[in-house]
């Protein structure tokens, strides 16, 4: 009974989820409430676990993706350089945000404007990304840093046969 009352939900989710989106891929799995901005692009296989994406600024996020729980993805920043009053006015400033194909977030990973996430890389849990993670790299902290590549050959080789999860 209760594997029925989470796949209804899941449905549920992924109706909401794909209402709000501009575009979407097949196979969008929302498996715990999630939140997306009206400018987010997803690719096929997302799989969603509770994230909130914020923001005016384009998100696009490629296929393959998985989320842990309680992400967050914020696209914009207050004006507080050349805005008409301090610390900040009412206008935000737009920062889009890449997500590239076969991307693996752990839980509460926060992914700030301005941030390339590239293929094949994952986000260790509790991360902060602000800036570019490069191809195939495991990368966590408070800025995200590298501190490990995957082993790009046998990445390809299971890519190429197309054995994604």
């Amino acid at each position: 009974m209760i594997k029925i009352i989470k796949r209804l939900l899941s449905i549920l989710y992924a109706f909401f989820v794909k209402r709000k989106v501009l575009e979407y891929g097949e196979n969008l799995h929302v498996n715990k409430y999630s939140k997306v901005s009206p400018k987010t692009k997803l690719g096929s296989n997302v799989n969603f676990n509770g994230i909130k994406i914020y923001g005016c600024g384009e998100v696009v996020i490629g296929n393959n993706f998985h989320s842990g729980n309680q992400c967050l993805i914020i696209s914009e920043i207050h004006n507080y350089d050349n805005g008409s009053a301090v610390p900040y006015d009412s206008s935000y400033i737009e920062k889009p945000i890449l997500i590239e194909d076969n991307v693996w977030i752990g839980d509460r990973v926060i992914i700030l404007g301005g941030s390339i996430i590239r293929e094949g890389s994952i986000i260790q849990a509790g991360s902060v990304v602000v800036g570019e993670i490069p191809y195939c790299a495991i990368a966590g902290g408070h800025p995200a840093k590298v501190f490990k590549y995957r082993d790009k050959d046998h990445y390809e080789s299971l890519n190429n046969k197309g054995q994604t999860h």
